[in-house]
């Protein structure tokens, strides 16, 4: 049996840094429009319009990630991560709906967004182009997201659906299936 490890530098700044989120969760909760308990954020952290974010319980929003909602017309959040969902270094962009379900899981830098500017007009730089497209994203209870997966307007990501690193989604991917590449397409149905 191996003896727990002694008290160390590196276990004391762990501690101070979980001592340090915990700490900053309870000051940067109230500025969202739900935030379920159990559910910490790990800093650095960004938010654009937090109060149109709703955060379900047990949630983990690991360093690094940002919430960023641009247009504030709607009627209530735009943005919905569902209980038991873990995230790291991810990023979220919403200005009519993103649906993140039940306990999925993301992998480290992830973006999702339900809107994309145009580029028409080459007098303007894209960032001062209009939306052009704007079509809410769904992702089903149970996902698996992988690393760098780039999750684009309109696209359906059934339940306990895995999408694989590097991946570039741009139509639905439906439950229980594994998806794959740039763009992403449907390689096999996982066995239930």
């Amino acid at each position: 049996m191996t003896p727990p490890p002694r008290l160390n530098g590196l276990i004391l700044l762990q501690q101070a840094q979980r001592a340090r989120d915990a700490a900053l969760t309870l000051l940067a909760a109230p500025g969202f429009a739900e935030f379920g308990r159990g559910s910490r954020i790990m800093f650095p952290f960004r938010a654009g319009n937090p109060h149109m974010v709703s955060v379900g319980r047990d949630v983990l929003i690991g360093p690094s990630s940002w919430f960023m909602v641009p247009l504030l017309d709607a009627d209530g959040p735009v943005i919905h991560i569902g209980d038991r969902v873990r995230m790291n270094q991810t990023s979220i962009s919403a200005v009519e709906e993103v649906r993140i379900g039940r306990s999925v899981g993301i992998g480290r830098g992830v973006y999702i967004s339900d809107h994309s500017h145009g580029f028409a007009d080459p007098s303007l730089p894209v960032r001062d182009q209009p939306l052009e497209r704007v079509a809410p994203v769904r992702v089903g209870d149970g996902a698996w997201l992988g690393h760098n997966v780039v999750v684009l307007p309109g696209v359906t990501i059934g339940e306990g659906a895995v999408v694989g690193a590097n991946s570039v989604v741009r139509s639905d991917v439906p439950a229980r299936t594994i998806a794959v590449g740039s763009p992403a397409r449907i390689v096999r149905r996982i066995d239930e």
